[in-house]
């Protein structure tokens, strides 16, 4: 195939054989906006405390059933290369923010259905680019501006903040346990390190999902909780104020790297090897009960022999707990993790834990570290009917810690409801009033897209949408009506501070900033050249001569 610019030299020119599928100019804008389009159709009806369920099945045969809008995209597989990059703005939202992930999809959906138009009217795109950049300026001026600030230690307005993030949720049926497990764990892992706020939930604050029982029992642990059982059947099996002590060395006797032969002439020098492993492991042990502790935590194994020694020592042992687990731990007892046993000092012993126990539940063993002093690591525990609601509320749960996260990171708020994306847009609609030139349309386009967060609301209650509309834009143009805007559960109009509906303002300018971003992204490509190879016969790959 090859082609023939007016400009310049060819510089398309491809084999004939190579099987090469090309698209340019308008054909493929329009089809990025469709792709955006589709995709935005897709998530449209996860939106808002009416949302409704996506059920799906991988190609492993796992069932997810969900509501999140990333987790939605992550299972769907799609071919077009706008629609993969809409993908991943949700990804990306995820990511940054955790919540947000579906109202980014539909707002970059709109943005590039509203930029249509005017490419239809052979408006150059980067000057509908150059408009969506101011706009994206002047929207996130105007968020500020509206934004209030909140005060983090009052634990009433923060339930709030979760709450609006969990109501659109699964869990909302249970949004208060909900709410004050997401604080409580965030509250938690919240460091103050010389000034700077570190809040790793990841790390810190882990999700145990163990099937049984109801979602009411769900708690926060004041420590930290695994999937282990002691290794001598004759250990303590719940001891009060342990002292801890965490090791990441194995309690065996060292074997070679790789095969070593040792060659023996006497008897007697095979009796002294063996003697030589007892007592090896025996100075191990000495120098952990050296420190009395009735707690030890190894992340390699532990072998019998030594298991006798801590046994007669009364010392209760676990072996091969994860990296990650024994990390919590540390942190949750004020232990440090020592390397040698030979190295181990009194201030490596943690005390700050109140009580350990081994519980049963279900068929498993768990191990339970709890009732910390000041414990800056936690174990959330959530049981459910079935792994698939689990995996539902652990995704419901993490969002809402996310939510948490951002507002003690950044104290400020944003009404929700739809509210802010009505306020914004009349700002903008003021604003374009100013500008001249042709510009001034694009501009427009992007205050009317920013309308569709409203809308879907309404759509989703099976609400009058023409007519709840134009009643809130109405509201808007009076002197106080910023903070009115659609309540979600029946799609009438009301004031959300009255509500309570409120959202961080970090995770609203970051769904802005990716959706705008995301609309020129796709506005700036006029060409799409796509190498397909064609299957043989065997259905196995061609190469470049296979027809």
């Amino acid at each position: 195939m090859s082609c023939n610019r007016r400009s310049g030299p060819c510089l398309w020119s491809f084999s004939a054989d190579q099987n090469i599928k090309r698209e340019s100019g308008r054909k493929v804008q329009t089809g990025n906006i469709n792709a955006a389009k589709t995709i935005a159709d897709v998530i449209r009806t996860c939106l808002g405390p009416r949302a409704m369920m996506k059920m799906l099945l991988d190609p492993m045969g796992g069932i997810v059933m969900t509501n999140d809008g990333n987790a939605i995209l992550r299972e769907i597989q799609v071919q077009h290369p706008a629609a993969k990059s809409m993908i991943e703005i949700s990804r990306t939202q995820d990511e940054e923010v955790g919540d947000g992930t579906t109202s980014v999809i539909i707002l970059a959906g709109e943005m590039l259905s509203v930029a249509e138009q005017f490419l239809e009217q052979q408006m150059h795109p980067t000057v509908i680019i150059s408009a969506y950049r101011q706009a994206l300026e002047d929207m996130l001026e105007t968020l500020k501006e509206i934004s209030t600030p909140v005060d983090t230690s009052d634990r009433s307005m923060m339930l709030k903040i979760v709450h609006s993030a969990i109501n659109t949720k699964a869990l909302s049926r249970w949004s208060e346990l909900a709410c004050s497990i997401a604080l409580d764990a965030v509250r938690t892992v919240e460091l103050d390190d010389n000034g700077r706020k570190e809040i790793d939930i990841k790390k810190y604050a882990k999700v145990e999902k163990v099937p049984g029982g109801i979602i009411e029992d769900s708690c926060v642990l004041r420590g930290v909780m695994v999937n282990k059982d002691v290794t001598h059947p004759r250990m303590r099996r719940m001891i009060k104020d342990p002292r801890i002590v965490l090791l990441d060395c194995s309690l065996e006797y060292k074997k070679g790297e790789s095969q070593t032969d040792i060659e023996i002439s006497k008897e007697e020098d095979f009796a002294r090897i063996l003697q030589m492993e007892e007592e090896y492991i025996q100075q191990i042990c000495e120098d952990i009960i050296r420190l009395k502790p009735d707690l030890v935590f190894t992340e390699k194994g532990i072998s019998d022999l030594a298991q006798h020694y801590l046994m007669k020592a009364n010392i209760t042992a676990i072996r091969r707990v994860r990296k990650t687990d024994n990390n919590r731990i540390a942190r949750a007892c004020g232990a440090r993790i020592a390397s040698r046993t030979d190295e181990l000092r009194e201030e490596d012993v943690g005390t700050g834990a109140g009580l350990f126990e081994v519980k049963k539940i279900g068929d498993e063993y768990f191990t339970f570290v709890t009732e910390c002093k000041d414990p800056k690591a936690c174990t959330i525990l959530l049981r459910g009917a079935s792994k698939e609601i689990l995996a539902e509320v652990e995704r419901n749960l993490q969002d809402a810690m996310q939510v948490c996260r951002n507002v003690l990171l950044d104290p400020l708020l944003l009404l929700g409801g739809g509210a802010v994306e009505m306020a914004v847009s009349k700002r903008l609609m003021e604003r374009s009033r100013a500008l001249t030139g042709i510009e001034q349309w694009p501009y427009r386009a992007v205050a009317q897209a920013l309308e569709v967060i409203p809308r879907t609301l309404i759509q989703n209650c099976g609400a009058s949408t023409i007519r709840v509309l134009t009643s809130l834009r109405a509201k808007h143009t009076q002197d106080n009506g910023v903070c009115w805007g659609v309540d979600g559960e029946t799609g009438c109009l009301s004031d959300m501070s009255v509500l309570g509906i409120w959202e961080p303002l970090a995770v609203k300018a970051q769904t802005y900033k990716t959706a705008v971003e995301t609309a020129i992204l796709l506005l700036r490509i006029d060409d799409i050249v796509s190498g397909h190879k064609k299957k043989d016969k065997d259905g196995q790959m061609g190469g470049q001569g296979a027809e």
